[in-house]
């Protein structure tokens, strides 16, 4: 019974059912990991959605950049963007529905089993498994109430940049979100720098790839993350998998089945 964890997908749903015939997936017996972003930019959010959710509960999801933003806007907490691709989701007949089982999707998802932890784009340098657990339900709890609406509305910007425990209100929920749903880089303090979303050889040298942060509390973890398709894959640390192949620019759609580190991928 595998469990295949897969990258960005955001609505390229045929890609999607390429990676899965690849992979002879079985949905009576194997497992799917999303490492969020299923949905904005390509051509079938709603495909995709309804797909994702239709699997059930023994299937895992994580939130990512696009589904928030998504959620902000069937909240109308936000205006949208130009490049925009989730109306259909939006104007759909389920719509209510699927918005519904988007916000009850963790931030982070850790797996005693195969000892695997999923988020979407990374860890705060300082925040070991407990502590990373303890603030995405922070998140998740505000997003599963009455304050969700309000939360949308605060929860776009890059600042506070450096996470500290002292944080309050909208401030901490945001550094906590961004962290999560939006890393790249660190500065040498450890705070987040949310203008750089290159390779890691054409950043300058004061910027430090979360997973090579040296000394991070959470380094022992085998961490699945998705976000940055620059990196092409290609983290160069043992226990940092970077699934997000760039599948909505062209390049790949990639799944790992954790058994035994294996990588899937086809053109997309």
């Amino acid at each position: 019974m595998p469990t295949f964890a897969i990258g960005d997908v955001q609505g390229c749903f045929h890609s999607l059912e390429k990676l899965l015939k690849k992979i002879r997936f079985n949905a009576t017996r194997d497992t799917l990991w999303f490492t969020g972003d299923i949905v904005n930019r390509g051509p079938e959010s709603l495909k995709t959605l309804r797909f994702i959710k239709n699997l059930g509960d023994h299937h895992k999801v994580v939130l990512g950049n696009h589904d928030l933003h998504l959620l902000a806007l069937a909240h109308q907490a936000h205006p949208g963007w130009p490049d925009d691709t989730v109306k259909d989701i939006l104007t759909a007949p389920d719509r209510d529905e699927l918005i519904a089982w988007l916000l009850r999707q963790p931030l982070l998802f850790h797996d005693d089993i195969s000892t695997f932890t999923m988020v979407h784009a990374g860890l705060a340098p300082s925040w070991d498994l407990t502590t990373a657990k303890r603030l995405a339900k922070e998140v998740e709890t505000v997003l599963q109430s009455d304050s969700a609406t309000e939360f949308f509305y605060h929860m776009y910007g890059n600042h506070p940049n450096h996470w500290h425990e002292s944080l309050q209100g909208w401030d901490r929920l945001r550094c906590i979100t961004n962290y999560f749903t939006r890393l790249r880089f660190c500065h040498a303090d450890g705070s987040i720098d949310l203008d750089n979303k290159g390779t890691i050889g054409s950043i300058k040298k004061d910027l430090i790839p979360w997973f090579q942060f040296p000394q991070r509390a959470n380094s022992h973890l085998k961490i699945l993350f998705g976000h940055w398709a620059a990196l092409g894959g290609i983290t160069l640390c043992a226990n940092a998998f970077a699934l997000d192949t760039g599948c909505v620019w062209g390049y790949q759609l990639t799944a790992l089945r954790l058994e035994d580190e294996k990588r899937y991928s086809v053109s997309c």
